[in-house]
C-alpha cells in the first residue's frame, strides 16, 4: 500500500507560507502539484525546486469532475512506486476535490495519507472584506452553485471562480436572486502582495480581468426584507409575523376551518390560470395557493401540533416511498407502470379500510365525490361494461326527473336531481372527463359571456329592466360567438 503526502501551498504567496511547509517542500523527493499556477511554486521554482504538475489533465476533459478523479487516480498508481508527495493551494481539506478522493481511496484501505496544512484562503480574505464569520457564513463551489441552497441573510463566498465562463455561469445564478446591480466583490489573491478587492454590480462579475485560481466572489448579506422576498424564510417571517401578536388581526383570528373556503377558492382561480395559459396569472395564483398552506403551517406551530419542517419531511419521505423506480431498483418504463406502483405502495401503507370508499370523499366538492366514489368501485367490476350502459341509464334518470318536477315533492325532486348527476358524473369517467374541471370551465365561461351582456347593458339602456329576453340573449350570443373565434 502507497503512501502520499499532501501539503498545502496556502492562500497566497511565499511570504505566508509556513516554515515548516516550506521545508516540507524543499524536502520532497517525488513532488506532483495539482496545478503549478500558484505564487507560492513560481517563487520555488526560481529556488530551483523541482515538481511535475497536473496541468496537462485540465485540457483532456470539458468538466472538472473527470479532471480531479484522473489526478486521484495518477496519485494512486505514482504510490504504488513508493511514496510522493502532492501539493495542492490553500488547504488540504478545504474546498479540494482530488483530497476528498484520496481520502475515500484511503478508507478503502487503497493507500496511507499524511497531510501537511497550510493556511486557507479564508482567514486572509475575512480580514481582507472586513467580515466576522460568526455572523454566518457560506462558502460555495462556484463550478456547482445551487441557487435554492444560498441564504441571502449570510455572507457568500464563492469559490472556483476563475475565468469568464465560471463567473458567468456564478452571475446568472446569482441572478436567479439577487438583482442585476446588487454590489458583489470579486477578490484575488487576498492576503498576498498581489492582492485585489474590486467591487462591481453582479451584471458585470463575468467582465472583470482579475479572474484566476485565485479568485474569490464575495456577496454581502441582503439588508432589507424587500431585498430577500424571493427566500423562501422570508416569506415564513411574514406569514409568522401576520400571526404574531402585533401582526394583523384578521390574520390572527384565522383556524384551519375558517381558511377552508379560501383555499378551494384559489385552487380553483389556478385551475382557471393554467386552463387560460395565461403565465402571469398562474404565478400569481400559485403564490395565492403557497399562502394557504404557509398560513395552515404557521397555524399548526402557533398551536404546538406540527410545523412546516413536519409537512416538508411527510411529503418528501411520501415521494421518495413511491417513486422507487427514481430513488430505488424497481423498474417502471411507462406512466402506467409508475401509476400501478403508486397505487401498490399507497395501498400497503395504508390500514386496511372496511370500505372500498373510505376516505375518498372531498369536503369541498360534491362532484369530485362523486366521481372517486364511481372510480373506486369500476375498480372492483361494479360498473357498467362501457358508455353506452351509463347512457342508458342517464336517459332513465331524466325520465324520472322530469316526472317529478311535474308533480313529485320537493324532497323527491332532489333526489332525483341528484340521480340524473350522479350519472352524469359516471358518463365522464368513462370518457377520461373531469367533472370538477368541467364544472369549473362552465362557471368560468358563464362569468365571462354575461360580463359581456353586463357591458352591453351599461353601454346603452344601462338597466337590465329596459331590455327584453331576446334583446339580452343577442348580446349573450355576441359574447359566444367571440368565445368560438377565440376572441377576447
Amino acid at each position: 500500500m502507497g503512501s502520499i503526502h499532501i501539503i498545502g501551498l496556502g492562500a497566497g504567496d511565499l511570504a505566508q507560507l509556513p516554515l515548516g511547509v516550506y521545508r516540507q517542500l524543499q524536502a520532497a523527493k517525488r513532488l506532483f502539484v495539482r496545478t503549478a499556477a500558484h505564487p507560492v511554486l513560481e517563487e520555488l521554482k526560481t529556488e530551483g525546486l523541482e515538481f511535475e504538475s497536473f496541468d496537462e489533465i485540465y485540457e483532456k476533459h470539458e468538466t472538472f469532475e473527470p479532471v480531479y478523479e484522473e489526478i486521484a487516480a495518477r496519485l494512486l498508481e505514482l504510490s504504488a512506486e513508493g511514496t510522493v508527495s502532492y501539493a495542492v493551494p490553500g488547504h488540504p481539506l478545504l474546498a479540494e476535490k482530488t483530497v476528498q478522493l484520496l481520502i475515500s481511496y484511503e478508507r478503502q484501505g487503497r493507500c496511507r495519507l499524511s497531510i501537511e496544512g497550510g493556511q486557507s484562503f479564508l482567514d486572509p480574505l475575512f480580514a481582507s472584506l472586513r467580515i466576522d464569520p460568526i455572523e454566518g457564513f457560506q462558502l460555495v463551489d462556484g463550478t456547482s452553485i445551487k441557487i435554492d441552497r444560498l441564504n441571502m441573510d449570510q455572507h457568500v463566498l464563492i469559490a472556483q471562480v476563475y475565468d469568464t465562463f465560471s463567473a458567468s455561469e456564478v452571475k446568472l445564478a446569482l441572478m436567479e436572486k439577487y438583482p442585476p446591480d446588487y454590489k458583489v466583490t470579486i477578490a484575488t489573491a487576498a492576503g498576498s502582495a498581489a492582492e485585489s478587492l474590486r467591487t462591481v454590480p453582479l451584471y458585470e462579475l463575468d467582465r472583470a480581468a482579475e479572474l484566476d485560481n485565485l479568485t474569490t466572489v464575495y456577496v454581502p448579506p441582503v439588508g432589507s426584507r424587500e431585498e430577500q422576498l424571493k427566500e423562501w424564510q422570508a416569506f415564513r417571517a411574514i406569514i409568522a409575523e401576520l400571526r404574531g401578536p402585533s401582526g394583523c388581526p384578521w390574520d390572527r383570528e384565522q383556524t384551519h376551518e375558517s381558511l377552508m373556503p379560501y383555499m378551494v377558492e384559489e385552487a380553483h382561480e389556478l385551475l382557471e390560470a393554467i386552463r387560460t395559459e395565461d403565465d402571469e396569472a398562474i404565478t400569481e395564483e400559485l403564490g395565492d395557493v403557497l399562502l394557504q398552506v404557509f398560513l395552515h403551517a404557521q397555524i399548526g406551530q402557533d398551536s404546538g401540533y406540527f410545523q412546516l419542517e413536519d409537512i416538508l419531511e411527510r411529503v418528501s419521505s411520501k415521494m421518495i416511498r413511491r417513486h422507487p423506480h427514481v430513488f430505488g431498483t424497481t423498474e417502471a418504463a411507462t406512466s402506467e407502470e409508475v401509476t400501478e406502483n403508486w397505487q401498490r405502495i399507497k395501498e400497503q401503507e395504508k390500514p386496511e379500510a372496511e370500505s372500498l370508499l373510505e376516505g375518498q370523499a372531498v369536503f369541498s366538492s360534491s362532484l369530485q365525490t362523486s366521481f372517486n366514489y364511481q372510480k373506486k368501485a369500476a375498480e372492483v367490476g361494479f360498473t357498467w361494461r362501457d358508455a353506452k350502459g351509463a347512457w342508458d341509464k342517464f336517459h332513465e334518470e331524466l325520465q324520472e326527473f322530469q316526472q317529478e318536477t311535474a308533480k313529485g315533492t320537493k324532497e323527491r325532486q332532489l333526489d332525483e336531481l341528484g340521480d340524473l348527476l350522479f350519472t352524469l358524473v359516471n358518463i365522464a369517467r368513462f370518457y377520461g372527463l373531469s367533472p370538477e374541471e368541467a364544472m369549473v370551465r362552465a362557471n368560468s365561461k358563464f362569468r365571462k359571456r354575461f360580463s359581456h351582456v353586463e357591458d352591453c347593458v351599461k353601454k346603452g339602456a344601462g338597466d337590465f329592466s329596459d331590455y327584453s329576453l331576446e334583446e339580452l340573449d343577442r348580446f349573450w350570443n355576441e359574447a359566444k360567438q367571440h368565445d368560438q373565434k377565440g376572441e377576447s
